[in-house]
This record gives structure tokens, sequence and C-alpha cells, in this order.
């Protein structure tokens, strides 16, 4: 999957702004649109060819000359128009979903069409090297011997698949075209689970941060942009749930209950990714309490320390400024002040005075530490 540097927010907002305007069903090609390559995988109990396809004409001569088997159409890349019209024209694709295809950034859902067609949306997911949530749409058309599959980007999560297939022996060559479809939503499902164990190493390395007492503002801005990954990893779980029960409450002539026992699994998995992620989301905002808990004790230390320090000067300052005090001791007719500070004439009154200073801050300092402020 391609990293990107698009926010969620430019995400959605880009989504929004595309064909604003338009009339339903207007195909728009991204400006960051790939060129497609054309991959057909053709398979049957007995073997399996497989190929990347020159043009479009050669992949439908693959693909109609070998009637009798099942075909995996793997498309990868979105940057031809005319490529997709014909798609739509060959395969019968409504205008409507084929735009869902090409904005690639719907949500995780399924839809039957009028044929018995499936449509079916999901996301896929990848913790980047940015410490960030990168998420592929992978959209898919089942039919009655093919499933066409439709994706922004050349590297995928579904080599698992396609080893499978190239096996001596695997159930995908034995069972229907929609058994791929379940096979590729598994897939997508199960990678889910390195995304979200990444994600749990990433904050339990922010946790150990904060508790080695280092942390910062931007230890702070980590947590809060992994509280947002997480959120967002939520809005791509959810919908497969969903689309998984939908599949799952779909009548036996379009989705038999052999494929049910399957899908089953896969809606286990996304139930268990959901509680996760739950998890997860807990988790960091226990992260954001412990962060703001050490902040308010390093800013209690040292409102501790400059408590201390004012406590001990206090009494100094007002000993200091006691004697500042200019009340002279004679007065203009030449006669004595006798209560106007004698002592300070007297010629050991300085030392004595540094002696009751250094007394007050020694007392102090004793008085603090017996009762465990100094050490505490």
């Amino acid at each position: 999957m391609r990293s990107t540097s698009v926010s969620d927010r430019d995400a959605t907002r880009q989504a929004h702004s595309q064909g604003v305007g338009a009339r339903p069903g207007t195909l728009i090609i991204p400006d960051d649109a790939l060129p497609p390559k054309l991959f057909l995988f053709s398979y049957d109990a007995n073997g399996f060819d497989e190929c990347e396809c020159s043009s479009y004409d050669e992949l439908m001569q693959r693909f109609r000359g070998q009637p009798e088997r099942r075909h995996w159409i793997d498309v990868r890349g979105y940057g031809d128009v005319e490529l997709m019209r014909r798609f739509m024209q060959d395969f019968g694709l409504h205008p409507l979903q084929m735009e869902d295809v090409l904005g690639d950034y719907q949500r995780a859902k399924v839809e039957l069409n009028d044929d018995g067609q499936l449509f079916l949306v999901s996301r896929m997911t990848e913790f980047t090297s940015q410490l960030e949530i990168d998420d592929d749409q992978l959209s898919l058309f089942t039919g009655s011997n093919y499933v066409l599959s439709f994706q922004d980007d050349y590297e995928d999560c579904l080599d698992t698949v396609r080893q499978r297939i190239r096996s001596g022996y695997s159930q995908i060559k034995q069972r229907p075209p929609l058994y791929l479809a379940y096979a590729l939503t598994d897939v997508v499902l199960d990678h889910y689970y390195p995304t979200m164990a990444a994600i749990g190493d990433y904050i339990e390395e922010l946790e150990n941060v904060i508790l080695r007492g280092r942390p910062n503002k931007r230890l702070l801005a980590r947590i809060l942009q992994i509280k947002k990954d997480i959120v967002r990893f939520r809005r791509l779980v959810y919908p497969e749930r969903e689309k998984i029960a939908e599949l799952l409450r779909m009548p036996d002539e379009v989705v038999s209950e052999e494929m049910k026992v399957f899908f089953r699994d896969c809606y286990d998995h996304a139930i268990q990714a959901l509680d996760l992620t739950e998890s997860y989301r807990e988790s960091v905002s226990s992260l954001i309490d412990l962060y703001m808990s050490d902040q308010s004790n390093r800013m209690n230390e040292v409102m501790k320390v400059l408590t201390i320090i004012s406590s001990i000067f206090i009494p100094l300052s007002f000993v200091v400024g006691l004697y500042g005090m200019n009340f002279q001791r004679e007065n203009p007719q030449g006669g004595i002040n006798p209560l106007n500070m004698p002592e300070l004439y007297h010629p050991l009154g300085y030392p004595v005075l540094l002696g009751v200073l250094l007394v007050i801050v020694t007392g102090q300092l004793v008085y603090f530490y017996k009762k465990g402020w100094l050490t505490n």
C-alpha cells in the first residue's frame, strides 16, 4: 500500500469534493491514480494459469476463452477512465458502483444487484513507518464464474490468496467464486491484527516513556495522534462487521448456507478486531490521564521547591527589611532615641544578625527534613 501524508480530514474533504454537482455515476479519475495493471488468475480443480495482461483485449480473450474455469480479474490502478467504462459495459457494472470504486473513500459495504451479482467494498489497513494508519480500498464484484477486484495501488496484502491459488491443493480451486471473495475479505480482516499489534506496541512504548519520567509536549502530540488513528481504525472496522452481517442475512440462493459458515468466521474476526480497538481506545485515554497526572506531579514538585525556597527567605526578608528601616538612633537635638534600634551601633551587630539568620535557616531546614518535605 502506498504511504500517504494525506490526513483523515483531508481525505474526507477530498472525497466530498469529488464531482460536486456532477451527474450521478460520473466516473472521475483521481489526479494521482496509477496506470492500470491487469492480472488474471484462471483456475479449476485441476490447475491454474496466471498472467499479467498487456491490454484489456488480451485479458478478455483469455477470460472468454476459458468459460469452464473460474477467474480472478485483478485490476490495480485506476488511471484509465476508458478502461473502466469497458469493464462496466462487458461485466454489467452499475455506474454508481463504479463511481464508488473510483472514489476510493467508501466505507466497507455490500450491495446485491438485480442479477444476483454482489458488490463488496473492504478497507485494507497498514501501520506505516511514520506511525500512522494507512488504508486502501478493495472493491470486489462477483459473477457466475469470476471475481473482479479493483484497488488503487500495485502492492497489497493479498499475496496470501495468490499463493493459495498457486499451491497444489486449495479450497479456492474447489469452490465457487464467492469463496474467493470470502478468502479476499478474510485476508483483509486478518491484516487488521498486525495493524492492531503495531498500535499496541506503540502505546506500550509511549507508556514506558511516561513512566521513565521523560514526557514532553511532543509526546502529548504523539498520544493524541495515535488516539485519532485508533478512532479512524474503528471507523474502518465497524462497517466491515456490518457488511458481513448483511451477507449472513442474504437469502440462501445468493449466499449459500455452506458459504455463510465461512462468513460467520469473518464476522467473529471483525468482532474481535472491534473489541481490541475499544481496548486500545481505553488504553490511550488512560495514557492521556497518566501523562496529565505526571505533568501535575512534576508541577507539584516544582511548586514544592519554590515553596520551600520562599518559606526560607520570608523570615530572612522580614529581618532584613526590619533593619532596613531608617529610624535614626540620634535625634536632631543631639539626644538619643532609646527605642530606635539600639543594636545598630553595637560593634558585633552585623555578625550577630548573620548568625541569627543562619540559625533561622538551619531551624527551618531541620523542621522541613523531619516533616519529610525535603525527601518525598
